[in-house]
């Protein structure tokens, strides 16, 4: 049986037990092991073993019998007493109940006799307060202060107590017949007053915040408490500005201020945002005024600098300030004192804005035109040239006297990177100075000075000046000037359509603006590739012109031949891959003239059957008729 113990260890698996059973069993291993296969001596052991295994399941049930009666057992015990408890906690429970019900009748009788006490008490006391008010009266009315409370300096809160309430009632007094004894009740509320905010100063130097606190909470009902907070707020501020910020050191201050201020007075919020309102409206404003007037005449450059940096730091300012407790509305608050510092500046800021826009953009390119010793020409609006312009777009005709550029462009990177520099800061200070409903108005106008002097000014006087370089087509000169304009002015463009998209985009993005600034985009694109592709034409034109020239009168056949005819060099190559390359390109080239009808059959030609259907579709979209319906219909 301990044999068969060790078999049933755990996990229990059948299969596993079986084989365990046969390795242990002498015989029972395969053929060809240690010892023969004996099917006898181990059927043999199977049954002993099933024996054996019956024997253990009749003691094993018999155990697990006499363990189901004894649980039974202590079920039974346990359950008797549960029962028992429950009786107790039942009598426990009723015991509270009693003494809950005395308790609330001994305290029922207790309020009943406090309230009695308290119905006899309340008029004894008002009538002591009276009586004690009564004495003190007649002290002002005989002209003599006798009593403890008025003549002992450290008294002078039960002074101002007294005080504040005798002043009360004798406001009620006819004045013809009391006008005596208010007039001294008035001078020594008076006096109290100013020894009390003279009490606060003197302990607020002394940094003692408990007698700060207990003053401010006597002085909470005298007329004289706003004069209390304005000793304080401007004791506060001593020595709080002695760095060369003035931003941070408001900063510092009222994070300091809001600390202490809960601890001295009983309305925080409401002294906290006076002092905000004091720091904005003086030490602020008047900061703001030293460094703007100064250059708001003679620099507008750094009056912009200046008004954007202010204000920006203002607003930071404010968004710190957020975090404290200034009462319901702080943000219109804190939005208000801005506005006040600003205003005067602010309203005219667009104009200031886009006149220094002007100029400066003027003067980048008068400083670019004057390096190349250049005087602009006047390009000419009005219908003649318009007329000009619809007859060279018609005929590519050079219209008027060609001009030598001596190679220049006349477009220059630098140039260009400066204008966008200048707008890019415009831009921002405008998202920043303008009030959102004026932004994508100002925005705009932004965006026309740019386009005025970066694109007219500049890109578009580049293109008529390259297009009045181009020589005739019967010309014998010949030159790819005008393919450097367009190269640079492509490149120039590219960076004006960044701008457009990273700086002008979000400021309009939401308003009627947008399509406005889209719409004038696109005329200047059109405008632009309509004469780079008139220039191209032409430069195309002359330079065939001065081909045709070479080869009817300058290039004779007999240039080229060999001295020896007999021993004539090889003058093309005879790889197959070159040719076939050459037909395909033919191939593809004839895509861009043949017919829409004719587009299928070409594709499934010889050359181009095994090409990729991406490359023939790119060839076809440069077709001009790329995007008509009829195109479209034959070629998908």
């Amino acid at each position: 049986m301990a044999t068969t113990a060790e078999l049933f260890e755990e996990p229990f698996v059948a299969d596993e037990y079986i084989e365990r059973l046969v390795w242990r069993t002498p015989g029972g291993g395969s053929r060809g092991g240690p010892e023969a296969f004996d099917p006898k001596r181990l059927l043999e052991e199977f049954v002993n073993h099933i024996q054996e295994l019956q024997i253990m399941d009749e003691r094993i049930q018999r155990k697990v019998e006499k363990l189901e009666q004894q649980c039974q057992k202590e079920a039974k015990e346990f359950a008797k007493k549960v029962q028992e408890l429950q009786k107790s906690n039942q009598v426990a429970f009723q015991h509270f109940q009693e003494l809950d019900e005395h308790i609330s009748y001994v305290a029922t009788k207790v309020c009943h006799l406090g309230d009695q006490l308290e119905g006899v008490n309340t008029p004894r006391q008002r009538a002591v307060e009276a009586q004690k008010l009564m004495k003190y009266f007649n002290e002002f009315l005989d002209g003599e202060l006798k009593s403890d409370v008025f003549t002992n300096s450290e008294k002078i809160k039960e002074a101002a107590d007294i005080i504040q309430k005798l002043h009360l009632i004798a406001q009620e007094l006819p004045f013809d017949r009391f006008s005596e004894v208010k007039s001294k009740i008035a001078s020594k509320y008076h006096d109290l007053e100013c020894q009390l905010i003279q009490e606060f100063t003197s302990a607020q130097r002394r940094g003692e915040i408990s007698r700060m606190r207990e003053v401010a909470a006597v002085l909470l009902h005298f007329k004289g408490y706003s004069h209390c907070v304005d000793v304080y707020i401007k004791q506060c501020q001593e020595g709080a500005y002695l760095r060369n910020d003035i931003f941070e050191d408001a900063a510092i201050l009222c994070q300091r201020v809001n600390k202490q201020v809960g601890d001295i007075f009983s309305n925080p919020e409401t002294v906290l945002a006076k002092l905000i309102q004091n720091v904005f409206e003086v030490k602020l404003q008047s900061f703001v005024k030293d460094q703007l007037e100064e250059c708001r005449k003679s620099d507008a450059e750094q009056y912009l600098k200046n008004l954007y940096d202010l204000y920006t730091r203002t607003t930071n300012l404010s968004s710190k300030l957020m975090e404290f407790n200034l009462g319901t509305d702080k943000q219109t608050f804190l939005s208000k004192l801005i506005k006040s510092i600003f205003i005067s500046y602010l309203e005219n800021y667009i104009e200031v804005e886009t006149g220094y826009l002007k100029s400066r953009s003027a003067m980048i390119l008068q400083r670019y035109y004057d390096s190349k010793n250049h005087q602009k020409r006047s390009i000419g609006t009005g219908g003649i040239q318009d007329l000009k312009e619809r007859i060279r777009q018609r005929t590519n005709l050079p219209l008027g006297p060609s001009i030598d550029t001596h190679g220049e462009t006349f477009l220059s990177q630098e140039v260009v990177v400066n204008l966008l520099q200048e707008t890019k800061q415009a831009f921002e200070r405008c998202h920043r100075l303008s009030d959102p409903s004026d932004l994508p108005r100002n925005a705009f106008r932004i965006f026309t000075i740019l386009v005025e002097f970066l694109c007219i000014e500049h890109i578009d006087y580049a293109l008529e000046t390259g297009l009045a370089g181009i020589p005739s087509s019967d010309s014998r000169n010949a030159n790819l000037y005008f393919l450097d304009v367009v190269q640079q002015a492509n490149t120039i463009f590219h960076l004006f359509d960044k701008q457009f998209n990273d700086h002008l985009m979000p400021l309009i993005s939401s308003s009627p603006k947008l399509s406005e600034c889209l719409q004038k985009k696109k005329e200047i694109i059109e405008q632009m590739e309509m004469k780079l592709d008139t220039g191209i034409d032409r430069t195309l034109n002359c330079m065939i012109g001065q081909m045709k020239h070479i080869l009817a009168a300058e290039q004779k056949k007999t240039d080229f031949k060999p001295e020896d005819e007999n021993n004539v060099l090889i003058q093309y190559t005879n790889i197959p891959l070159v040719l076939q390359l050459f037909d395909t390109l033919h191939a593809l080239c004839n895509l861009l003239v043949v017919a829409p009808d004719n587009l299928k059959q070409v594709c499934s030609g010889e050359q181009l059957a095994n090409l990729d259907k991406n490359i023939l579709h790119s060839f076809v979209q440069l077709r001009a008729d790329y995007r008509s319906a009829r195109l479209a219909r034959h070629f998908s």
